[in-house]
């Protein structure tokens, strides 16, 4: 993913875009200004504002869009004439869908009174559900006599891709053409890539006049009388046509039953802090949002709107964060990411054999190769991160049978490791961009500007990323589990040398005693970035780095250079591209300090770790809707002051979601042991701001825990509340 930043020329009326810097996201407003609403169900996501409508203009966001692609660029509603007032707007807590509370403004004829505001209320409700947007608009007369109202629906369909409505510009477009037939309005795409796809907008009743731009209905209400519309938006995708819809109740009672389904599984915690209970309640029905069932397995498409769709390292991250709540993410993970592992070497794409897809997208654009996404491959760290995330899931589940299925993906994408990740055999992984067009940054940090030198100048390629011979490692050590459970103990032997041959060797190129941490990367000359970043946190959480080491970088991520109050930002302070309002250079992200806690844990830094989890508790209660977003600007905390939003930031965004989740377990110390039938909780610690946990249905391979933690003073009980099964509970304190 990348929003990268171009310099605007000052002797310039317009922002012209630098050729090299494609996949730039133009900001003319910020997403947060507009406070959007978002639902999602598989392939299909709305943005809406408070009202519910869909407001077209220069860079607006609004719409309704399915694979990619928005099939409704406009959505606005008038009575007689007029917006209404907003009263109230809000989703559901479940994201079961949104509603929103209008009314009537003053409407004075000839300097008369003709019908007082607030006298028609409009409760308007809607859900996404199988790739068609659902709406109910209620309408009520409070006013003691008959009123005779007109309501206007105005619509349209602009089919743009969602590069397009990221500022792409195309040279040419598909065909649209556009029927009326009885209730129902058609727009119909015929796409450059050969692909039909249609908008199919029906009204029930039917509305007075209708047209390819809007509806009109004239009501006639009696005091206290009330009345409804529905609208259905379909996303048709091919040539076959769909039947007609089903009753908006109908599909309302299904989408609920789904919701439900989905999130049983799942483990739940509940706090004694109320905000943090509101903060975890958003996060978890996020999470279900962004989950799509493919014939895989569920899978966590990254955020809403810029990345709904599969992306690999996002995919594995929030998977990781999440795997002690709900495994089967992990599981649905592990067998998309195998099914779409490359499989031969295709430059354009970025791909090698064995590598782990970075992006997948199925838009005009991606399918015409104007951009590289269709399947791409270009992230240095999918790859190791799924070896990765399969150990971890084989450790928290004991499903050997799924890993052992696994198995020849694990050896593929460790295969590439050694030989195409490691291209000149220095014994570290680098990445250089293979194609004309993919992303010239392939770690988390993926734009144009993120890996630099001290001096500010850009790093050259090949780039070895300092977190990714963490995550080599990691995936290393994690493989020799694998490969000793499948009953292959002298590859796990070789493998387990491999990881302490990294690790030394590690050592010596990364450490930088005059920064007092490691390198950001080195370049293409072996040349270190002597860059103090967030990076080597996230080398803690792989585990590549010694206790003594592991102190001296928390200590300095927890400085004035680089703690905010609210988190942790992605460069200190002092570094010569640091800008709080970047996107890679100064920013704090949600997911980095997650897993920059779960490293303060793996090495008992406790006290950091309280420190990161109650700035970022304290950030999201300013949230709207206590939502943590993508990414937030990297200012020093002030007081009586919420953090700064970045502009364009995904919100929801899967490995944010997921964030507090894994600074919860980070606190807890809590490590599953299926193998063992254990649940450990190593030095638990609870911050001051809670007092009591409750986590309920853990599972630990058969068995499910309901466990209490209470706080006292600097201690932590653990107690067990209800077993089912023969699982056991160690505190290691």
């Amino acid at each position: 993913m990348s929003k990268e930043t171009v310099p605007r020329d000052p002797h310039k009326s317009t922002q012209v875009l630098a050729p090299a810097v494609q996949f730039y996201i133009p900001v003319m407003s910020s997403i947060l200004e507009r406070r959007p609403r978002t639902l999602k169900h598989g392939d299909t996501f709305g943005v809406f504002d408070h009202y519910g409508n869909v407001v077209p203009g220069e860079g607006s966001p609004e719409g309704i869009y399915h694979k990619d692609t928005r099939y409704l660029s406009d959505l606005r509603i008038l009575i007689n004439g007029r917006r209404p007032l907003l009263l109230s707007s809000t989703v559901a807590d479940n994201n079961a869908g949104l509603t929103a509370d209008l009314t009537n403004p003053d409407f004075i004829v000839r300097g008369r009174l003709d019908l007082p505001r607030d006298t028609i209320h409009i409760a308007r409700s809607k859900f996404l559900w199988e790739a068609a947007c659902y709406e109910r608009f209620g309408i009520r007369n409070f006013s003691p006599e008959p009123q005779l109202i007109e309501v206007a629906i105005h619509f349209g369909a602009d089919f743009a891709d969602i590069f397009e409505v990221r500022g792409h510009e195309r040279k040419r477009r598909g065909e649209t053409r556009t029927s009326v037939s009885g209730s129902d309005v058609v727009y119909d795409y015929e796409g450059l890539d050969g692909i039909r796809r249609r908008s199919i907008i029906h009204f029930d009743p039917k509305p007075e006049y209708l047209d390819v731009e809007g509806a009109l209905f004239r009501l006639e209400l009696a005091s206290g009388s009330r009345c409804s519309l529905f609208l259905t938006i379909s996303c048709e995708e091919g040539t076959k046509i769909k039947v007609q819809p089903q009753s908006f109740f109908v599909c309302l009672r299904h989408a609920r039953r789904a919701l439900r389904s989905s999130t049983a599984r799942a483990a739940s915690v509940e706090t004694s802090n109320e905000i943090l209970n509101e903060v975890l309640c958003r996060a978890m029905a996020d999470m279900y949002m962004l989950l799509t069932d493919t014939e895989h397995g569920a899978l966590p498409y990254a955020g809403i709107p810029w990345f709904s769709t599969a992306f690999g390292r996002d995919a594995i991250i929030t998977a990781i964060e999440m795997l002690w709540i709900d495994p089967a993410i992990a599981k649905g993970a592990l067998q998309f990411l195998a099914a779409t592992q490359a499989k031969e070497a295709r430059p354009e794409a970025d791909a090698d054999p064995g590598k782990i897809l970075h992006e997948a997208r199925s838009g005009e654009m991606a399918r015409l190769g104007e951009v590289p996404f269709a399947l791409y491959y270009g992230s240095v760290d999918s790859t190791p991160l799924f070896v990765m995330l399969a150990g971890l899931y084989l450790e928290c589940t004991g499903d050997i049978q799924t890993i052992a299925g696994l198995w020849p993906n694990i050896q593929s994408a460790l295969a590439w490791i050694d030989a195409y990740g490691d291209r000149d055999g220095d014994g570290f992984v680098e990445y250089a961009r293979e194609g004309k067009t993919g992303l010239v940054n392939q770690g988390w940090k993926d734009s144009v500007d993120a890996i630099f030198h001290a001096n500010g100048t850009y790093a050259d390629g090949p780039i070895a990323l300092c977190e990714v011979q963490g995550y080599v490692f990691a995936a290393k050590r994690h493989a020799a589990r694998i490969a000793d459970a499948l009953g292959h103990p002298e590859y796990a032997t070789v493998l387990d040398q491999q990881a302490e041959q990294l690790r030394a060797r590690f050592e010596t190129a990364f450490w930088c005693e005059e920064i007092g941490t490691y390198a950001l990367a080195l370049d293409g000359r072996k040349r270190p970035c002597k860059v103090r970043s967030s990076n080597a946190g996230q080398l803690l959480f792989s585990g590549i780095v010694s206790p003594a080491r592991a102190t001296m970088v928390a200590d300095q991520l927890l400085g004035r250079d680089f703690f905010t109050g609210w988190g942790i930002r992605t460069i200190a302070t002092s570094e010569a591209r640091f800008n709080p309002m970047s996107y890679h250079n100064g920013s704090v992200w949600p997911h980095d300090n997650a897993l920059v806690g779960l490293g303060f844990a793996r090495y008992g830094l406790k006290h950091h770790l309280e420190r990161l989890f109650t700035g970022l508790f304290d950030a999201a209660a300013y949230m709207d809707l206590r939502r943590l977003p993508e990414l937030f600007c990297g200012f020093r905390r002030a007081r009586g002051k919420g953090p700064t939003f970045y502009p364009v930031a995904c919100s929801p965004q899967a490995w944010s979601c997921a964030a507090p989740f894994a600074l919860m377990q980070a606190c807890f110390g809590l490590e599953i042991d299926s193998s063992a039938e254990c649940l450990r909780f190593r030095q638990p610690r609870l911050p001051s701001f809670l007092n009591e946990v409750t986590l309920r249905s853990i599972a630990v391979g058969a068995s499910r825990l309901d466990i209490l933690l209470r706080r006292s003073g600097a201690d932590v009980s653990v107690n067990v509340l209800h077993r089912v099964g023969s699982a056991q509970v160690a505190v290691t304190l």
